[in-house]
């Protein structure tokens, strides 16, 4: 027989069944993959002996390439903050689609608030309104670009709440509505010339402190508030959440309207890291924030997963992107391994859920 303890109620305690936390497993595959790489470094024979992360030529003050280290963490800073609402949509049971159109849509609207009135002393040739809407506070663009994530995120919530309709459906149909507003805002031109005010929002790493900043707040939440509680609540179990006295519709859309409201707000920063809005911005983010969620340990089904997770996830992504353009791997074919990752990290979910149900 398996060793056991008493514990609290006469219960038994099987050691055996002792699991650690599964972000440790994320942690020890992203070393993995880091080796990984500066193997392929070493042996490939066009890549001369070249460390992916490590600076072996003497060229920074510490032992790490660290301009490599910015770029990964700068490229998943942005689908990051994405990656914090998707979580919480798949923790309560759901998927978000929407996300990465909303981005393309949110940018060139909250540009239109955000342009500046002279451009080397000359009317902005960019300008979408008159002159009421240059030089402005730079809390107005960031509001209505948060009130517009918000508005999308409502309606998906209502839909999927309301009306029973599966969130795959709900928000494909915000996939297109979405990407048409983009495309239909200024007519597929591209909106430029912000303020210096709201070009500081994504200059240099402000997008990683943003990212951190926001992973912070929402694990806190998610851990030690109701509405992390209610979420994951829902996600185990609606039914049960619902008899335990949880209003499970408006939940729901308060889920959708807080990931909405974050990928609303990275499109915020996108376009102000850039300078500029266009209507093609988030193509594929929905589902790179997606795969870093499900990477991370974000089960599909929902009830399981972190912010924490998600951010190792994150970080997975990006040393894989960063590692195939290292091994200068062709474009296409790293979008065929980036597909092959997330229908990878679907399946191990799937394992990591029967042993889990063999465990208990």
């Amino acid at each position: 027989m398996a060793d056991t303890k008493h514990g609290t109620g006469g219960l038994k305690f099987d050691e055996k069944k002792r699991t650690w936390p599964n972000e440790l497993n994320i942690f020890f595959a992203l070393i993995l993959i880091i080796v990984v790489f500066e193997v392929l470094g070493q042996t490939l024979p066009y890549m001369n002996d070249q460390s992916f992360l490590f600076d072996s030529r003497g060229r920074f003050d510490s032992i790490f390439n660290e301009a490599r280290l910015r770029i990964i963490i700068l490229q998943v800073s942005i689908i990051g903050i994405i990656s914090l609402g998707v979580t919480q949509v798949i923790i309560s049971g759901g998927i978000d689609l929407s996300s990465g159109p909303l981005v393309g849509a949110a940018a060139m609207i909250v540009m239109s608030f955000a342009q500046t009135e002279l451009v080397n002393g000359n009317p902005n040739p960019k300008a979408v309104f008159g002159t009421w809407a240059f030089d402005l506070p730079i809390l107005i663009p960031v509001f209505v670009g948060l009130a517009f994530g918000a508005f999308i995120g409502a309606i998906n919530g209502s839909l999927i709440a309301y009306t029973r309709i599966p969130p795959f459906i709900a928000t494909l149909g915000m996939f297109l509505i979405c990407r048409g507003i983009a495309q239909a805002w200024t007519r597929g031109k591209p909106v430029s010339f912000p303020t210096e005010g709201y070009a500081a929002l994504g200059t240099g790493m402000m997008p990683v402190y943003w990212f951190i900043g926001l992973a912070i707040v929402f694990h806190f939440i998610l851990k030690y508030t109701l509405y992390g509680k209610r979420t994951y609540a829902i996600g185990s179990n609606e039914d049960a959440a619902r008899m335990s006295g949880i209003n499970v519709q408006r939940h729901k859309v308060l889920v959708y309207m807080i990931a909405s409201m974050l990928a609303a707000f990275a499109a915020i920063i996108l376009s102000s890291k850039n300078l500029t809005a266009q209507s093609g911005m988030g193509i594929f983010y929905e589902l790179y924030a997606i795969a870093m969620a499900v990477i991370g340990g974000v089960s599909l089904t929902g009830g399981r997963g972190s912010i924490i997770g998600t951010v190792l996830g994150a970080m997975v992504f990006g040393v894989i992107q960063s590692g195939f353009t290292y091994i200068k791997l062709d474009a296409f074919y790293q979008l065929m391994a980036m597909g092959a990752i997330i229908i990878g990290a679907v399946v191990l979910d799937k394992v990591r859920q029967e042993r889990a149900m063999l465990r208990s």
